[in-house]
């Protein structure tokens, strides 16, 4: 996807979740008094998940909002993490909301009330319509950003929700089977809790400063110990920023009388093109002669400390071969002779 097209649909983005939370929060007025006179814990628990679709979508404008902000004093970032913010808040909220309606679902399937069952067909049916208009304008929105992604599941989990609905309402106008609305909500349920678990998950990893899901800091240590001139590669970390922003940060040492910044940008290439990492900080040196060269001896060679992130060196006349620290940060050695 193109960089224009993403900053179209940020900026875009605001007006088409308007529209969704208008026709959200309308709808689901409607629904709580229509799930109230028909006795319905299926309808209420739609308009419970519809009211946090409606908090999740005022959340991603506000958010959206504050990330466009250009940083300012402490704020080197920005606000831009305030969308994962809302992610998580938006996961949390469901996990608990699913809780409180398992506990009401599986009261009423041991006592279960009276239901009318067309008024919650014909509601259900509404649900599912207004469900996919807001869903498709949701989705015209930025959907890399975790965020708008949040609000755009809470709407699709509340279609599949109403279709639950309609069913359970089938059932009880043919059958007079009134615990199918208790069934129905349990159902509503377990896709709440599975949306909200997946939001507070990817919103965790962001600020627990994990890899992006798909990218392998010791696979891309490998690659750019592999490059040209690249003597040894450490302190490589990759996180997250907020949703779409990737970073790397690594020391790198190269070969002495190389040019640095050649194969600094060599690096940012390979990051940029290869793992659409954009966001880089690599500080590139020269290696100490004895990294290169270990089995010299003498009082220079004693007198140098080796660096930190070497170990046992190979002997005299050996190839440095690549390898990896295991503790999340690759230190490893382009598998090639000794440069100078």
């Amino acid at each position: 996807m193109s960089t224009g097209a993403a900053h179209s649909g940020r900026e875009s983005g605001p007006g088409y979740l308007a529209g969704a939370l208008g026709l959200i929060a309308a709808f689901m007025i409607a629904e709580v008094a229509i799930g109230l006179l028909a006795h319905s814990l299926a309808l209420i628990s739609d308009a419970v998940h519809m009211l946090t679709d409606a908090a999740s979508i005022a959340l991603a404008i506000t958010a959206i909002r504050l990330s466009a902000r250009p940083p300012t004093g402490g704020y080197t970032y920005g606000l831009r993490r305030t969308e994962i913010l809302s992610a998580q808040a938006n996961g949390i909220t469901l996990l608990l909301l699913s809780v409180w309606l398992t506990y009401e679902a599986v009261r009423r399937l041991i006592h279960p009330p009276a239901v009318a069952g067309w008024p919650v067909l014909g509601t259900a049916l509404a649900g599912i319509v207004i469900n996919a208009a807001a869903a498709q304008l949701t989705a015209r929105a930025d959907r890399t950003s975790l965020n708008v992604e949040g609000a755009f599941k809470h709407i699709v989990t509340d279609a599949y929700a109403f279709i639950a609905t309609a069913i359970a309402g089938i059932i009880m106008i043919t059958t007079g089977f009134d615990r199918a609305d208790a069934i129905a909500s349990l159902v509503v349920v377990v896709l709440m809790a599975k949306a909200g678990g997946g939001l507070v998950r990817e919103s965790g990893r962001i600020f627990l400063e994990a890899a992006p899901a798909g990218l392998s800091p010791e696979t891309i240590g490998k690659a750019m110990a592999s490059r040209g001139g690249v003597a040894e590669v450490h302190d490589l970390h990759v996180w997250t920023i907020t949703s779409g922003m990737p970073a790397a940060s690594a020391h790198v040492l190269v070969g002495p009388g190389l040019d640095c910044h050649a194969v600094r940008v060599d690096l940012e290439r390979l990051l940029e093109d290869t793992y659409h990492i954009k966001h880089t900080t690599l500080q590139v040196d020269h290696a100490p002669q004895q990294l290169l060269s270990i089995g010299r001896s003498g009082p220079d060679c004693q007198a140098h400390e080796p660096h930190p992130a070497q170990t046992a060196g190979p002997e005299a006349g050996q190839r440095p071969a690549p390898r990896h620290t295991g503790d999340g940060s690759a230190a490893d050695r382009a598998d090639r002779p000794p440069s100078g």
